[in-house]
Parts: C-alpha cells; structure tokens; sequence
C-alpha cells in the first residue's frame, strides 16, 4: 500500500513547502518555499530525506494519520515517529516559535508546479490548500539511513544582519542609525509575505514617489508610516516602498520564526 497521511485537523496556515521556485521573479512569479529552510532542513535529514524535500509547514494545531506505516519527524519535539497505520501525530511550533514542520520519509508527492511543490499564500500557485480530509500521498522510500530519532532546534538569533539596501540613500543618517542600533517590536501584523515591526520612525531624505521595482527575500521595506516590513517567501516581487536594507540569508528563519511580541537588534554587515 502506498504510504500517506490524511489531515485530521487542518491547524493554522498549513501547506505544502519544499525549496521554493527561485528564479521566476521576472515572470511575477515569488520563491515560495519553507520560511525556516533550517529547520525544514533538520526534519528532512532526520527521516533520510534530502534537505529540499516537500513537507508541511504550520503555524499550529496541525494533527495528521498514518494511512499505512510511515516515517514522520515532526516539531514541536523535532523527533522521529515510527507511525502505524491509524496513528496520528499533532505537529506545532517549537515553544516560543511561529511555525512548525512535519516530514515524511519519502517526502510528500504532491504535483510540482515550475519546478517546486511549494504553495503560495497568496496566488495560490503550487498544490492545493491543506484542508481537513486532504491524502497527501507519501513518495518512495529513499533507501537512506536513519541515524538518530532527535534533533536539535536550530539557534535562533534576536540581533539579525544586515546588508545596505538599494535605497539606502533614500533614508536620512538617523534613520539608517535608528534601525541599526534600537530595539524593534514583532507586531501581530506576520504572515508568509512578511513581518511587520514597531519602532521608531525612518525618516527619508528622499521624499518623492519611487516607481515600482524589484524586490528580493529579506527585503526591508519602508512604507510612509516609517515602519519597516521584512519581506518573506511568499513577498510580491516588485514593490513602490524603498528598501533599505536586506537581512543576511542566515539570519532569515529567526525573523520567520519571531512571534509577535519579541524584540529584535539588526547590526549592519
């Protein structure tokens, strides 16, 4: 029988990610992929699976079953599950974290849509939303070994690098002095496209309007409000706010995984 999983309970926000689809931004088309790769990449390795394999991504309350014997590594406890047909097993975020993951041995074979099956949150590009009553049909078995059954939580930073942005010049001394050197507030305002934050206002040098243009992962925008937004995996790929910044690609998934509430630094690189 072919091994797959059947949602019992949907949870918040889930879907289908692998590594997403870099490469289309020209075509309007965003990345995609798993906001913490990091720990997407732990659970994967954990099960045999390359570290770009299709899995679940959650913001919580995600409960699957085994239809037949199946594999799983799963947070919150970043474990292996040797499941049964008929278990379950309820996947949350790691305590103090935004979003939580599931891998099955063998990945989870849903249809690639140019080149990924990762969903977009927006469009809807990619696999079907993950609802209650979803088979997720489980691939062949990698033929790996599994060395151990835990794993360890990536280490996650509250002071994240950053790289000058395109629009820097935009942005008068003490506003560039400000986002590097105060405190910054996640706000509630957090979803796959980005992560809003609350601090002190970036004032501009430059105060005309700027044309559309492209915009990348880790993208630190700044709306007229003064208050930046760090562009996600499923972030639009062009935009009309200037950028000032970019977050260093290794600090990425502990701004993904900063609830709301927390109190990041950014350090200039």
């Amino acid at each position: 029988m072919t091994p797959a999983l059947t949602v019992l309970e949907a949870g918040l926000a889930t879907s289908v990610q692998d590594a997403g689809r870099p490469g289309f931004a020209h075509l309007g088309v965003p990345r995609s992929g798993a906001l913490d790769a990091t720990m997407a990449g732990v659970l994967n390795r954990l099960v045999g699976n390359p570290d770009t394999a299709a899995l679940l991504e959650t913001a919580g309350g995600l409960v699957v079953r085994a239809d037949s014997a199946v594999t799983v590594a799963a947070t919150p406890d970043v474990a292996v599950h040797q499941l049964a047909a008929g278990d379950t097993v309820a996947v949350h975020p790691v305590p103090g974290e935004l979003w939580g993951y599931v891998a099955a041995r063998g990945s989870i074979a849903v249809e690639a849509v140019l080149d990924s099956r990762s969903r977009d949150s927006r469009s809807g590009l990619g696999p079907p939303a993950v609802v209650a009553g979803t088979t997720l049909v489980v691939g062949p078995d990698p033929a790996t070994a599994v060395a151990v059954d835990h794993g360890a939580p990536p280490r996650r930073r509250t002071t994240i690098a950053l790289w000058p942005g395109p629009r820097r010049d935009w942005f008068d001394d003490a506003a560039w002095r400000a986002l590097t050197s105060m405190q910054w507030v996640v706000t509630p305002e957090v979803s796959r496209v980005g992560v809003r934050l609350c601090g002190p206002v970036l004032g501009r040098a430059v105060t005309g309007e700027l044309p559309s243009e492209g915009l990348v992962l880790g993208a630190v925008q700044v709306p007229s409000d003064g208050q930046p937004v760090v562009l996600l995996a499923d972030h639009p790929t062009t935009g009309g706010y200037p950028v000032i910044a970019v977050v260093d690609p290794a600090d990425l998934p502990s701004v993904a995984q900063a609830r709301p509430g927390t109190t990041l630094r950014f350090r200039p690189r």
